[in-house]
């Protein structure tokens, strides 16, 4: 009978989200947060330090996925939400998110505007 679990030296991130950060101040105010799992490690950098330690979070769930193809990689948002400054967001449908981004949203102006995962955990987005 063939083996149906996927293993690898790499860490599951259930592992990383366990683990206390290391956290780097950077000149423009910014955090990154390094998390290590020997020998491994993954790093987050956001405008806060619960961002940049959910940053680094995502990138480990990234980086499974490049070693276990059928690991689905959640997104750290809901599917629509309002954000602590009460602007609205939107996932988008897979085919849209190939080319403009994860979310929508309306900015400051009442424009449409897109973002990536990426972009929101930099920004420390976070739902109400």
């Amino acid at each position: 009978m063939p083996d149906t679990n996927e293993r690898s030296a790499y860490p599951h991130p259930r592992e990383f989200a366990v683990m206390r950060p290391e956290y780097t101040d950077l000149e423009d105010g910014g955090f990154v947060a390094t998390i290590t799992v020997s020998p491994f490690s993954v790093e987050g950098q956001s405008v806060s330090r619960p961002g940049a330690r959910r940053a680094a979070l995502h990138k480990a769930q990234l980086t499974y996925r490049s070693y276990h193809s059928t690991f689905v990689v959640e997104s750290p948002f809901p599917e629509e939400f309002t954000d602590q400054e009460g602007m609205q967001w939107n996932r988008l449908s897979p085919l849209q998110r190939q080319s403009m981004g994860d979310y929508s949203f309306e900015d400051m102006e009442g424009e449409v505007d897109y973002a990536d995962i990426d972009q929101m955990l930099m920004w420390d987005v976070r739902p109400v």
